[in-house]
């Protein structure tokens, strides 16, 4: 993990420093007669590499790479040029076509072995005599973990010299860096998703059972209350297993949110009281998807359930500038915040049972993370509690982020 993280912090550092370089070139390009024969130059490639960059952000693929390889043999300065996966040549720029398979065949000893080599006249001989390819040099491309997940084959018009050799290393390397990322961004996804995916696996069993009880309830004494209940209940898992976006809005969150509180007031009764507290200018504020709804979930069934007599859940979200602060509080039992805090730390080693005492705020701890990855770590859980004292779990959510917005 720590040299996964060694290697992001790196590439991120040199695409901060490239896009630094481009923009100052692009600076001087915008004052006429200022900009130099090398400065020019140096624009040229980073442009040309921006291109290419984007294609391959989007994973090693025949579209992508059919997209890229012309961009890269330009930076690589070759007469022909290759991108490969482990199996399958995926797209080829230039001259050489006709050699493929060789290209093909030498790529996956590459792709095995991890080592760059240079191909001379013998390895790609042909029987045409007017063919042009003289050599090739062909690069292991490195994914986000290490390991070889292609190749990139230069092609050349005479035996490849020193300085198209060392070209097509670094190109190659440079195209592995994207590619790495492009990887990373796919995982964090699908990390993303999961979380979603464990978040409604741990609100779905007990809550399911729990509404469906109630409202079997009032099948006999009340129709009319039970109807409304199967509504609301209908209502809520269509949007808590709903398949789109990551994001929501504050507004839809607490719409989903009294729905729950409506089912749960209809087991609790009197026993369940709630107040709200909502700024309506904070209501179109997008915040990560189910993030709200596992705080109002704990504070009932971990510190109100518990608790005998009525208790209260509050909910408050106010305007605070450039933020949004949302506070989930509820007067119930509490909790030791060393039990708290040593239960969080089992779950995150994969130790702690969701089940019992200690894991009970799995939520929390899983909310706490979406943010933090989100909006970055000033924007985790602060968490107020004590035995017999309640529970108060805060948030802080910025009103604007880049890159986030309901429904993506």
């Amino acid at each position: 993990m720590a040299a996964n993280l060694s290697a992001v912090v790196g590439v991120v550092s040199l695409v901060t420093a490239l896009t630094a370089a481009l923009l100052a070139v692009l600076r001087l390009r915008a004052r006429r007669g200022i900009a130099t024969a090398t400065q020019r130059a140096t624009y040229e490639v980073l442009h040309t590499a921006g291109l290419a960059a984007e294609p391959l952000r989007a994973g090693l693929s025949e579209a992508g790479a059919a997209k890229a390889v012309r961009h890269l043999r330009a930076l690589v300065g070759a007469v022909g040029l290759a991108l490969t996966d482990a199996d399958r040549l995926l797209a080829l720029d230039g001259r050489g076509t006709h050699h493929g398979e060789q290209l093909l065949a030498a790529a996956r000893r590459t792709v095995d072995s991890g080592r760059s080599t240079v191909l001379g006249e013998q390895e790609l001989h042909c029987d045409r005599v007017d063919c042009p390819v003289r050599g090739a040099v062909v690069a292991p491309l490195l994914g986000a973990d290490g390991r070889v997940v292609g190749a990139l084959v230069a092609v050349a018009d005479s035996p490849p010299p020193p300085g198209l050799v060392q070209a097509t290393l670094e190109t190659a390397h440079w195209a592995g860096n994207q590619l790495a990322l492009a990887e990373l961004d796919s995982s964090r996804e699908r990390l993303a998703r999961a979380e979603i995916r464990a978040l409604r696996a741990q609100i779905s069993p007990h809550f399911i059972y729990n509404a469906l009880t109630a409202i079997g309830s009032f099948v006999r004494t009340d129709p009319e209350r039970a109807r409304e209940l199967i509504l609301e209940f209908a209502e809520f898992t269509r949007y808590s297993f709903r398949a789109h976006g990551e994001f929501t809005t504050l507004a839809e969150e607490l719409r989903s949110i009294d729905r729950y509180l409506t089912i749960e007031r209809a087991r609790f009764g009197d026993r369940l009281q709630v107040r709200l507290q909502i700024a309506p200018e904070v209501l179109p504020v997008t915040l990560p998807f189910l993030c709200l709804q596992p705080l109002v979930e704990n504070a009932v069934r971990h510190g109100l359930s518990r608790k005998p007599g009525t208790g209260m859940v509050s909910i408050e979200a106010r305007d605070a500038g450039a933020e949004c602060h949302i506070t989930v509080e509820d007067d119930g039992v509490g909790m030791d915040p060393t039990t708290l805090t040593a239960g969080i730390a089992e779950l995150a080693r994969g130790t702690g049972d969701p089940g019992d005492d200690t894991g009970q705020h799995v939520g929390l701890s899983n909310v706490d993370e979406r943010l933090r990855s989100v909006f970055g770590d000033r924007f985790g859980l602060v968490v107020e509690t004590g035995l017999g004292s309640g529970t108060k779990v805060s948030m802080r959510v910025p009103k604007f982020h880049p890159g986030v917005r309901a429904g993506s």
